[in-house]
């Protein structure tokens, strides 16, 4: 009696261990479930340090860090005017987009690391305003986002497929490229940076 109830209680836990052998064969397969490992990106104060000195325009950028702007479409564009004579790395998010939150911090080091150069700007796209700044609060950039609650922004700047997109517009404020969904590491977006906004 004793033996079948031990054979018993083997063969439950051998099938508890099957399932989540499988479960998490087919979450790591799907993706889904999968946490992204925790970044770390520049403090508030490192990136001062790091981007003082930078040009007006890059400084008036860094002096809104992580602050949520409106105004949309004609201000967006009003901004890319004072920023002629330098690449633009412009990134559509929206909190509620887990790609998004993948990539943003790529985007605050680079950001930080070549900010005396380039301009890097955000536009939160389709999102609550209060849910925006509470992502934003809690995951620093030293540029600010422009809000977009229509599209309108993010269909100036050629998102197509949905987000993440990142557009990069030449010195001259033409657009050079535009990429479509997510960079799957700070390497790749780095390359594009090189490649489409001349920095290295």
């Amino acid at each position: 009696m004793r033996s079948a109830k031990l054979r018993l209680v083997r063969a439950i836990f051998a099938a508890a261990r099957a399932c989540a052998v499988l479960a998490t064969a087919a979450a790591v397969a799907s993706g889904c479930g999968a946490q992204a490992p925790r970044v770390s990106t520049p403090t508030p104060a490192q990136a001062r340090t790091e981007l003082a000195g930078s040009p007006a325009a890059l400084a008036g950028l860094h002096r809104q860090a992580s602050e949520l702007l409106g105004g949309g479409l004609p201000a967006y564009r009003a901004r890319l005017k004072t920023l002629r004579g330098r690449p633009v790395v412009v990134n559509a998010w929206a909190s509620w987009c887990p790609p998004c939150r993948s990539e943003m911090p790529y985007f605050s080091r680079l950001a930080v690391r070549l900010g005396r150069r380039v301009a890097f700007v955000g536009v939160n796209v389709a999102d609550g305003a209060d849910r925006a700044r509470g992502f934003l609060r809690g995951h620093y950039v030293p540029y600010p986002s422009y809000k977009d609650p229509r599209y309108a922004i993010a269909d100036a700047i050629g998102v197509r497929v949905g987000l993440p997109t990142t557009a990069f517009y030449k010195p001259d404020g033409s657009v050079a490229f535009v990429h479509q969904g997510q960079y799957p590491s700070e390497r790749a977006l780095a390359a594009d940076v090189r490649r489409y906004a001349g920095a290295s």
